[in-house]
C-alpha cells in the first residue's frame, strides 16, 4: 500500500537522501523548526521526548523553516552546529524546506492535510508545529505553543 509519507525522501543538513518509508510502523514526531524564534528553547524538550523514547520506536524529524519571520536564516551547518552546540540535538534533522505555499515540501502537504488545524485551516502557523504520527499514518497536530513534554503522555499511550 502507498501512503504519500512513506513515499517521500528528504535530505539530511549532511545533504543525505533519506527514505521516509524508515517511520512506517514506527511513532513519529515530525516538527518543523527555526534557530531564532521565541520557540527554540523547545529544542531541548524534543531532544528529551527523543532521548527518553527512541529505544520504544519514537523518531523525532526536524525540518528547520525560514518562512516565519525568517527566524531560521542559517546554512544546514550553520544549523546543524547550532543544535548540537545549544540543545545537544541527537535526533535527526533535515534541510530547510518551505511548510506552506507553492514550494510546501510534500510530507508537510500530506501532514496539513490529515490533520488540519483551528478552524480547518491546514496552514503551519508558526514554527515548532508538531505532527504526531502513529504507527498506522494517523496524523495528531500540537499548536507551536505546545511544549513537548505535554505530548509525552500521547507518545507512551501510542507506543504502548
Amino acid at each position: 500500500m502507498t501512503h504519500p509519507l512513506y513515499d517521500a525522501e528528504v535530505r539530511t543538513l549532511a545533504g543525505e537522501t533519506v527514505d521516509l518509508s524508515m517511520i512506517r510502523g514506527k511513532v513519529a514526531l515530525i516538527v518543523n523548526t527555526a534557530s531564532k524564534c521565541g520557540f527554540t528553547p523547545q529544542y531541548k524538550g524534543l531532544e528529551e521526548l527523543h532521548q527518553k523514547y527512541a529505544e520504544q520506536g519514537l523518531l523525532v524529524l526536524g525540518f528547520p523553516c525560514n518562512q516565519f519571520g525568517r527566524q531560521e536564516p542559517g546554512s544546514s551547518d550553520e544549523i546543524s552546529g547550532f543544535c548540537q552546540k545549544n540543545y545537544g540535538v541527537s535526533f535527526q534533522m533535515f534541510e530547510k524546506i518551505e511548510v506552506n505555499g507553492d514550494g510546501a515540501h510534500p510530507v508537510f502537504r500530506h501532514l496539513k492535510s490529515e490533520a488540519p488545524g483551528l478552524l480547518g485551516s491546514e496552514a503551519v502557523k508558526w514554527n515548532f508545529t508538531k505532527f504526531l504520527v502513529d504507527q498506522d499514518g494517523k496524523v495528531t497536530r500540537f499548536a507551536p505553543k505546545t511544549e513537548p513534554k505535554a505530548i509525552a503522555s500521547k507518545i507512551e499511550e501510542l507506543l504502548g
